[in-house]
């Protein structure tokens, strides 16, 4: 069907449906551009493409292990990657140049003494190459104060003009001291432009990958296996003094088998009851201990026997006198008279003797002594009832 065919409201409908699906593919194209720039600029910015780089270069005898693409750390830090491994000439010193960059703003770290380590990465032969930070050198890269790279430091003029002062009797350090106060002063004689400069060379300090080492411990092992060998030797010679004191020890232990024997002797009396004692105290011992024990015996039942007649003769004793008391019990219930004559016959006598003592010529035989005098101002004199008695 035609567009001409649709009706007036058809039309308008599928004019608002085709502007509004090309709105939405204007909205996803501008989505989609958007995403793949903010990707390529985090890209960007991860790998450091809008980041100011200083390209260096080393020198190895062996490149095994190292990689174009490969990580350079400084401090701990990924501070660059490898660009370059090219072979030297046959009659060069190193057999290798490694070229690589250090982005901003860890060039800064890198000193005129900076030096460059292939160290192993792994047990698997791989290796990294490490900066070293820069102590008593002089900056390879000349800074603004608005800290944009300026130049590069060329090594040539710097190593000669080192030498130069070494020459004139300075020491490193004034030497070291003074070229940082020429190249800060003099930028031309020392420095370049970036966009001139070659890279710059760092020196190496080259440690051999694992597998040399490994060959190099082969080597040593090999070099070793003689004064093994000799080792073995006096090992088999100790063996041989330990075996012939082992047949002294038994020599020894045969002579002490007698010694044993004794000792066996002796712990099998003291297991046997009373072993102890009779090994401690002797055998006439304890046949005395027994004669005394009897008689300790024999002692007691005596004492025993004599103590229950002594018992008995001591109950008849005691049967008597009750019986001494009975009868007199007895005898003072039936004479109830004995009582009142044996009292009257008391008071008798008293009255008696009461009048023996007033009696004009026995008064005198009944006369008693006149108590001590008593102290002057003692008016408190204690007198008898018998004084009191005899006043008139």
């Amino acid at each position: 069907m035609a567009l001409q065919d649709l009706t007036p409201q058809l039309r308008t409908r599928l004019n608002r449906v085709e502007k509004a699906v090309g709105w939405f593919v204007l909205l996803a194209v501008g989505l989609l551009l958007f995403g793949f720039g903010y990707y390529a600029y985090n890209t960007a910015q991860r790998k450091g493409w809008f980041i100011q780089k200083v390209h260096y270069q080393t020198s190895l005898n062996n490149a095994a292990g190292i990689k174009v693409g490969d990580p350079v750390r400084l401090m701990g830090f990924t501070v660059g990657e490898i660009t370059g491994i090219e072979a030297n000439g046959p009659w060069d010193y190193y057999g290798v140049t490694v070229y690589f960059r250090i982005k901003q703003p860890y060039f800064g770290y890198v000193w005129s003494d900076s030096t460059v380590k292939a160290a192993a990465a792994d047990f698997l032969g791989n290796r990294v190459l490490e900066v070293t930070k820069g102590v008593m050198g002089v900056p390879t890269v000349a800074e603004s104060t608005n800290k944009v790279a300026e130049g590069l430091l060329m090594r040539d003029h710097f190593e000669s003009r080192l030498k130069a002062l070494e020459a004139e009797g300075s020491s490193r350090e004034q030497a070291l001291a003074r070229l940082n106060a020429e190249a800060g002063a003099d930028h031309p004689r020392f420095y370049a432009g970036l966009d001139k400069a070659a890279p710059y060379w760092l020196q190496p300090a080259e440690s051999p990958a694992v597998t040399e080492r490994l060959d190099q411990i082969v080597g040593q092992v090999e070099k070793a296996l003689p004064n093994f060998l000799g080792l073995t030797n006096q090992l088999a010679r100790v063996l041989s003094n330990s075996a012939n004191a082992t047949a002294n020890l038994s020599q020894l232990s045969s002579n002490l088998l007698p010694a044993s024997d004794d000792l066996a002797r002796i712990t099998a009396q003291v297991r046997d009851p009373g072993g102890l004692g009779a090994w401690a105290l002797g055998t006439n011992f304890p046949p005395q201990i027994e004669s005394t024990l009897a008689k300790t015996e024999q002692l007691i039942a005596n004492t025993d026997s004599n103590l229950l007649v002594l018992a008995s003769e001591t109950g008849r004793s005691l049967e008597n006198l009750a019986n001494i008391t009975s009868n007199l019990n007895a005898q003072v219930q039936q004479n109830t008279n004995l009582l009142m004559s044996i009292s009257d016959a008391v008071v008798h006598a008293d009255e008696l003797v009461q009048g023996l003592k007033r009696h004009w010529l026995l008064r005198s035989a009944f006369k008693e002594r006149a108590p001590q005098t008593a102290p002057a101002g003692d008016q408190n004199v204690r007198r008898s009832p018998r004084d009191a008695e005899s006043r008139p």
